[in-house]
């Protein structure tokens, strides 16, 4: 298996878990704060690593920013 397969295949999966945990917190079904921080945790969690799979799938380099040549080319003054 290709691993562009394999981070498709864990994107899927990571983002069936969230949709699970959104609706077990949306649906009432957490009965303590204790779970319901737990479950808050897991969601962040599993957001970070989508997030950080987005950034590896993005091909575009993450410093095309603007960029300021602060050196003087030019001294003469005019």
């Amino acid at each position: 298996m290709q691993l562009e397969a394999v981070i498709v295949k864990l994107n899927r999966l990571l983002n069936q878990r969230l949709e699970d945990l959104s609706i077990s917190v949306t649906s009432g079904a957490i009965d303590n704060m204790e779970n319901y921080k737990y479950i808050i945790g897991q969601i962040k969690a599993l957001e970070s690593v989508r997030q950080e799979l987005s950034n590896l799938l993005n091909e575009k380099e993450q410093n095309n920013g603007t960029v300021i040549d602060i050196s003087q080319k030019n001294t003469t003054p005019q």
